[in-house]
């Protein structure tokens, strides 16, 4: 097989393999730095492996290439490597946790433990120096401890036990060298030692937590734990900088049965070794090594007496030690006392610090060699140079950088002290990189060196939120959390141009969502329009604001219940000019870009979480200029959406990016890769994209209306479809007068009038605004091209207009539960009701209102009863005893459930 045939080094000989999706990991920006860098080859080859995001890397430092571990769904919580580096095994928390165990030499993941701790996923994982054990230690308050063979393909570990609350979050886990059946976990006050033998599993050999009066002495947290190399002893590292030495105490009369269960363990010294907090404790070979806060590495021999220090002034808190596979080639023979200590120190090892850096120590130089250095806070900015391959990565810690992502490697970078960069933009020219920050200041930097060019702004109250250059690289603007939008200009001082500050505005009352330049469709003067969770499009006269007055043009307000989360300019597919929206239910809208009518609404992805920021990727296709690309992202996914939108979803894909959250999209000039950054992940990913993967997978979905069909329920051949054919023709029917006695004429249409009736009787239930959306959306479908207005719909253009209008994931209960939340009050069994009475004034006074007559007439129809006359119309009906009947029919006090089932008549799961 691929995995028995591999040999170390031929993972990166392999050609590239061919991109087969739309979207392929190609680079990964940064690493999860509380979890620990391993060294897998340190030689003529250097090669790495850490953890970023959702995914290990396997990285080769000299050659500089990197190879993904992908197939976990939430962040890596915790990893493990054998002794052989051959086999790697990583494990993640959240919802549908995995363990997934990996060889190195070929990449491919050998063995998936699905389940392994469904509650709350892996907060620890150790594997034995035979390489045929796992031990894993759940992350949920009462902590499960397992053991798994994991070469055989169960499901179930070998032993398992649960452990008492009192031992405190046990967050590290070590085997017993020496004894795969034995292993060592601790928390910051418990150390627990455990042996298993078959399906059971021993921890009588739990440590009391100790304390002052133990030694009478100060003890600290515990660190970490391992056993010693020679004896049957094991050590602690502690944050007040001494180690607990555990010794077993031997029974004294042996017997069957005490060989079976373990002896007790017992903390027989207290060793202090420094002052400084210990943080990593470890064993190479004949030495126990010892890692603190001050970035010092000490060897110690096994009586713990100093062999040797290692220690460099801008070495940070050290978060792991990794020594390398294969020892150095031994000295010379001298008679130099110090030989045996050269021989015992004999191996390079890499260490990783708390803040984000990764060196290489060469044990026979005491030489420190930076070879990776990272954000060590949230990442949140990302943009593309937009003539060059070049990104722009900022972080809250105040760390900008420059990445040239052609070559992969590092250009430039700057730190802004005590400052926490929250957005980033370069210019259309590429001249200029603006960086804004949560303090509220704004930097305009040359694009390439980062240095300003021009004072710092300080104009916004609040964090800046989003920033960006208009097309002629004339105005500046930004928005802030304090719902404010600020505009600077480019100006003419002293025969040199430079910026200032034009005006501000707080022109939204809710947060901000998005910003964007454009420019005039008559002129080509800039024009500025920003998006907030308020539902306001505002757009900004920029030729009449003047300074420190800032002037709108025009307030729209383009959603009724929806909540409008980003926007972008269409690109012109047609004669009429669109603004592109999308909103939290799954819906993206085209708006004229002068009237803001809302011309089409349609179906968006549907991958978990709404459509958070979107751009159109660039193109360099001269032979289809009209073939265009839309690039999103959503809460932890990043896509790709063939345009134009038709609510086809076979036309869009989507790949987790960074389960903690997206914050940031950036696309490249040309279109080729897409870079996203994960916020608290610390780390930015470049993704290449393959249209043609996208292309063909749109193919295989079918053509035309074969697509939505697969929509319906049951699909074409199904109940649902036939059912509303059957509407369909019947609303024929009724347009041409149900009691005529003239000829019919047959036909595959409807008058858009009986539109509203058809989606109601299919279960759809749209407000007066959203019918007048859909009537206007079928009626000037071709009113730019021929000037005529539509007056009818045929079938297929109805199933469409149905997809793509009703909500995406059905009729919810919770949304009917939230409105009784919202309006209702507790009643004496403590369930959320609305008072009948002001149900009824609601109805009639908040939203689209209803009058008395309207309200009474829908209440009978929905009841069954039909009392007085005219009671299929409301035009013509006579509400007398329509009060009684309310009274009669609808309880005082009214629940959501019963709203639901017994008044709207629809079917609620038990």
């Amino acid at each position: 097989s691929l995995v028995w045939a591999a040999r170390p080094g031929l993972l990166f000989q392999e050609d590239k393999q061919t991109r087969l999706h739309p979207l392929s990991l190609s680079w990964v920006l940064g690493y999860n730095s509380s979890l620990a860098v391993h060294s897998l080859m340190d030689g003529e080859d250097r090669v790495l492996l850490y953890v970023s995001s959702h995914t290990a890397v396997i990285h080769d430092m000299l050659g500089n290439r990197q190879y993904h571990l992908q197939g976990h769904t939430n962040v890596i919580s915790c990893l493990c490597v054998s002794e052989d580096r051959r086999w790697v095994a990583t494990a993640d928390r959240g919802p549908d946790a995995l363990i997934i165990v990996w060889d190195s030499f070929s990449g491919i993941p050998v063995r998936t433990i699905f389940d392994s701790h469904p509650e709350d996923g892996v907060s620890a994982i150790a594997i034995s120096q035979n390489a045929k054990y796992l031990a894993t230690i759940s992350a949920g308050t009462v902590q499960r401890v397992c053991v798994w063979k994991w070469t055989l393909p169960t499901e179930k570990p070998t032993c398992s036990t649960e452990l008492r609350p009192e031992f405190g979050h046990q967050d590290y886990v070590i085997f017993n060298p020496q004894n795969p059946y034995e292993f060592v976990s601790n928390s910051k006050t418990q150390v627990i030692f455990y042996l298993w033998v078959s399906r059971d599993m021993e921890d009588e050999r739990t440590t009391l937590p100790l304390s002052l009066q133990t030694f009478n002495s100060v003890v600290g947290h515990f660190s970490q734990s391992v056993f010693h190399f020679n004896n049957s002893q094991a050590l602690t590292g502690t944050s007040a900088g001494k180690l607990v030495v555990w010794d077993t105490v031997s029974p004294c009369t042996p017997s069957k049965e005490l060989q079976v269960k373990p002896h007790s363990v017992k903390a027989t010294k207290l060793v202090p070794m420094q002052k400084d907090s210990l943080t990593v404790l470890t064993v190479c070979e004949s030495c126990i090594v010892t890692g603190d806060v001050r970035g010092q590495v000490k060897f110690y021999d096994g009586q713990l007496q100093l062999l040797a220090c290692y220690s460099h002034s801008k070495v940070g808190p050290i978060q792991s030690i990794s020594f390398s596979k294969t020892p150095l080639d031994p000295p010379a023979s001298s008679s130099d006392s110090s030989n045996s200590v050269s021989l015992t120190l004999n191996r390079n090892f890499i260490l990783s610090t708390s803040d984000a850096t990764v060196l290489r120590v060469a044990t026979d130089k005491a030489n420190f060699e930076k070879v990776m250095k990272a954000a060590k806070k949230a990442v949140n900015a990302v943009a593309c140079h937009p003539r060059q391959a070049l990104v722009a990565v900022g972080s809250h810690c105040g760390l900008l950088r420059l990445w040239d992502y052609q070559q992969t490697k590092y250009l430039v970078s700057r730190i802004f002290p005590e400052a926490s960069i929250q957005c980033l933009s370069y210019d259309p020219e590429g001249y200029f990189l603006a960086a804004g920050f949560t303090n509220g200041s704004v930097y305009i930097l040359d694009a390439i060196s980062l240095q300003s060019s021009c004072k710092e702004f300080k104009f916004s109250h609040g964090p800046v939120t989003h920033i960006g250059f208009s097309h002629d690289s004339e105005y500046l603007a930004t928005a802030d959390e304090k719902y404010s939008v600020t505009v600077y200009k480019r100006v003419l001082q002293n025969g040199s141009r430079c910026w200032e500050h034009l005006a501000g505005l707080h022109s939204h009352y809710k947060p901000i969502r998005s910003i964007l330049f454009g420019v005039q469709l008559d002129s080509n003067e800039p024009r500025l329009l920003s998006l907030g969770e308020d539902r306001q499009l505002v757009e900004y006269d920029l030729n009449s604001s003047s300074k420190d007055h800032l002037v709108v043009l025009h307030r729209d307000r383009i959603e009724q219940v929806a909540v409008p989360l980003c926007l972008a300019w269409y690109p012109q597919l047609s004669t009429e000019s669109f603004i592109l929206t999308a909103n939290n239910c799954y819906k993206m809208k085209l708006y004229n870009t002068t009237t803001k009518m809302c011309r089409k609404t349609l179906l968006g992805p549907t991958y978990g979480s709404p459509l958070e920021k979107i751009q159109i990727l660039p193109t360099t296709n001269a032979t289809d200029p009209q073939k265009c690309y839309l690039a999103y992202i959503t809460k932890d996914k990043v896509g790709l959406q063939i345009l134009p939108v038709d609510g086809n979803p076979h036309k869009s894909s989507a790949f987790i990016c960074h389960p903690d959250g997206v914050s940031d999209l950036a696309t490249s000039y040309d279109g080729r890769y897409i870079f996203t950054a994960g916020g608290s992940d610390c780390t930015v990913m470049k993704w290449e994209v393959n249209l043609n993967a996208l292309d063909a997978a749109a193919s295989l979905g079918g053509e035309e209306l074969i697509p939505f069909y697969d929509l319906l329920d049951g699909g074409k051949e199904g109940e649902f479809f036939r059912e509303l054919e059957d509407y369909f023709y019947y609303a024929q029917l009724r347009s041409h007068g149900i009691d005529t006695l003239e000829t019919r004429q047959v036909s595959t249409h409807i008058p858009l009038e009986e539109i509203p009736s058809v989606m109601r009787a299919m279960g759809f239930y749209p407000s007066e605004e959203k019918i007048e959306e859909m009537i206007n959306e079928v009626k000037f479908s071709k009113y730019v091209d021929t000037g005529e207005q539509v007056t009818k719909i045929n079938l297929g253009d109805f199933i469409k207009l149905y997809i793509n209008h009703r909500p995406a994931f059905g009729l919810s209960m919770k949304k009917i539960q939230r409105a009784f939340q919202v309006l209702g009050y507790d009643n004496e069994n403590g369930d959320k009701v609305i008072d009948r009475g002001d149900l009824l004034l609601l109805l009639q006074c908040r939203g689209e209102h209803m009058t008395e007559d309207e309200l009474a007439w829908c209440l009978t129809t929905l009841l069954g009863k039909h009392p007085g006359e005219g009671g299929s119309d409301p035009d013509t009906y006579n509400p007398s005893g329509a009060a009684a009947l309310t009274e009669e029919e609808i309880p005082a006090e009214i629940t959501a459930e019963i709203f639901a089932a017994d008044i709207l008549g629809l079917p609620v799961a038990e």
